[in-house]
């Protein structure tokens, strides 16, 4: 049954909003801190002698330690709540961030990366699980994809940040700087946020019945193999993990092999390459707003499961159009918009995915989350690496964007099979 039967009468406040916008805030750290090093990875691999293989197991270390503490981390953000959880979270990769600019060779950069996978897994389960207990179900997926597209609009501007920095204090200088960032995001979460509405001294009774109205309870139980049995064996957690994979895939060959991809298949100069390549990122930003507004939409209209399925279906449809016609056009510049087209499209798909997450977890939603998330690894940690052995055996960089192609294909598919009215934990 709903928490609460009706909306309160009275004006609630807007609480909420703050949450929302220290998530964003969060979201936009994350990334800018992730996306930096794929402008400096010449220089990287310049000053510690790095070959293109070595400098792409540096990318994959970090997803390899991200996928395996992922669903840890969400399980004991579920047990004890975000705030403590987040809060070592962001100092964890503060820190490694700022640590990144000691490495002196290619062990102590991939082992720097490796932690810093390992302190930011769970950032998003996290988030997803704030959202669940802070945000009315009719605004869950506009305000996913708000998130999302903050963290976008920092990793589109990330390349064009970082170039100009280092121009002044080079690569590591860089890093100091962004690793400092998120000190000032801990003070701020630390002081004002809480773990549920109840227990926030600024929000009303209002807004607390506007934000428990509709949501549907779930058992808290978070112990015993009857709990991993449940997760892993229900008809919608298998689907849903495969289907975002491609995405996680088209974002880390943006973040990591991208500005290559275009300096050597397109001829793109390096004064040119601060605003291509964080187009996609900064174009996805309207797939993000837009696909959280679509769902939202379609879910009142449709029903939970075509607002949902059906709109995250068609994003991967048109991102898989979009990438297999880059590989196709000779103009420079029509690739980039294609990639960044369909980059855009599985950004659109965000707000109708993490929504799922909320609606099948209940209070579960960091762990079912973080295994969605934890699968689309495969395609951070493989991603960088196979691109660089079929630009080996081929010579030829369309072959890792037609790849991409190809998996948004089969991610639509994936859509088929997920119903979000069937809860995980009933």
């Amino acid at each position: 049954m709903p928490d609460s039967p009706r909306p309160a009468i009275g004006r609630p406040t807007r609480v909420r909003y703050g949450v929302v916008g220290l998530a964003i805030a969060l979201a936009m750290v994350t990334y800018l801190d992730r996306a930096c090093i794929s402008k400096l990875a010449p220089d990287i691999q310049r000053d510690l002698s790095l070959s293109k293989e070595q400098m792409s197991w540096v990318f994959s270390s970090f997803s390899l330690a991200y996928a395996f503490f992922e669903v840890p981390t969400a399980w004991w953000a579920d047990r004890v709540g975000t705030r403590s959880v987040l809060t070592r979270i962001v100092l964890w990769w503060s820190a490694l961030t700022a640590l990144t600019a000691g490495a002196v060779n290619y062990v102590t950069m991939l082992t720097v990366r490796f932690l810093f996978g390992v302190g930011e897994a769970g950032a998003w389960p996290c988030v997803a699980r704030t959202f669940s207990i802070w945000i009315p179900l009719r605004q869950r997926g506009r305000v996913q994809s708000i998130a999302f597209a903050g963290a976008h609009l920092a990793g589109g501007f990330a390349p064009l940040i970082a170039y100009e920095l280092s121009l002044h204090v080079g690569w590591r200088g860089v890093f100091l700087v962004f690793g400092a960032v998120g000190l000032v995001w801990v003070l701020a979460w630390r002081r004002w946020f809480y773990d549920t509405p109840a227990g926030h001294p600024a929000i009303n009774a209002a807004e607390r019945e506007l934000i428990a109205y509709g949501r549907i309870t779930s058992p808290s139980s978070h112990e015993g193999w009857s709990y991993w049995r449940r997760l892993l064996a229900h008809r919608n957690t298998l689907p849903l993990c495969l289907s975002y994979i491609p995405n996680s895939t088209a974002f880390y060959f943006c973040i990591t092999w991208l500005p290559t991809y275009l300096e050597e298949k397109h001829g793109f100069k390096k004064a040119e390459l601060g605003f291509y390549a964080g187009l996609p990122l900064l174009m996805a930003i309207a797939g993000d707003l837009s696909g959280g507004a679509v769902t939202d939409w379609a879910t009142r209209r449709f029903g939970l499961r075509w607002g949902r399925a059906g709109v995250a279906g068609l994003g991967n449809l048109v991102a898989s159009l979009a990438m297999l016609a880059a590989t196709l056009v000779p103009q420079r510049e029509a690739a980039i918009w294609l990639i960044a087209l369909g980059t855009t499209a599985t950004m659109f798909t965000l707000g109708a995915t993490w929504s799922t997450c909320q609606d099948i977890g209940g209070a579960h939603v960091g762990v079912v989350s973080a295994a969605m998330n934890t699968v689309s690894q495969i395609g951070a940690i493989g991603g960088p690496p196979l691109a660089t052995w079929l630009l080996a055996r081929t010579g030829e960089w369309n072959t890792p964007i037609f790849g991409l192609g190809v998996l948004f294909a089969l991610g639509a598919a994936c859509w088929l099979f997920v119903d979000p009215r069937d809860k995980v934990f009933e």
